[in-house]
């Protein structure tokens, strides 16, 4: 089984000579080096002296709210809940949670994984969660009605 790596397992720095490799028990150039504000573990990379998130490369990466929260917002967008009810009920407002479907698109696989296995999410269910995404970035044109054409 292929085993994929973790922040924290490799520099993310592109001007590092360690920069995506893997460390082995002989080498250990990261480091934890405490944690932010917001309790995200932070590493440093001892050949450039870079710190950085665990959070870096993910859907949560920046977000001020939990990842519990932005992932239990998700899946019931996926049971077929709507925004507008999601953003009253939560107190999150309805361009947060249409950022965090646009940003879910660009994770889709690994965010797959924890909304089937952690959510008990149905594959149908997601399956219309992404069909939902995609039809959220395009706008619809406005017919004009009859008489303001004539205006």
């Amino acid at each position: 089984m292929v085993k994929l790596a973790k922040p924290g397992d490799f520099c993310s720095n592109q001007g590092c000579p360690d920069y995506e490799k893997l460390q082995s028990a002989s080498q250990h150039n990261i480091i934890k080096a405490g944690k932010t504000k917001a309790g995200v573990q932070r590493h440093e990379c001892t050949t450039c002296h870079r710190t950085f998130t665990a959070t870096k490369g993910t859907l949560f990466y920046g977000k001020r709210t939990s990842a519990e929260t932005i992932l239990e917002t998700l899946a019931f967008l996926a049971e077929g809940n709507r925004i507008s009810s999601l953003s009253r009920v939560k107190g999150i407002k309805e361009d947060t949670i249409l950022s965090w479907l646009r940003e879910a698109a660009r994770h889709t696989d690994a965010l797959k994984d924890v909304l089937l296995k952690d959510f008990k999410i149905k594959r149908g269910q997601l399956d219309g969660l992404w069909l939902f995404i995609q039809n959220k970035g395009q706008k619809k044109p406005v017919e004009q009605s009859a008489s303001r054409r004539k205006g």
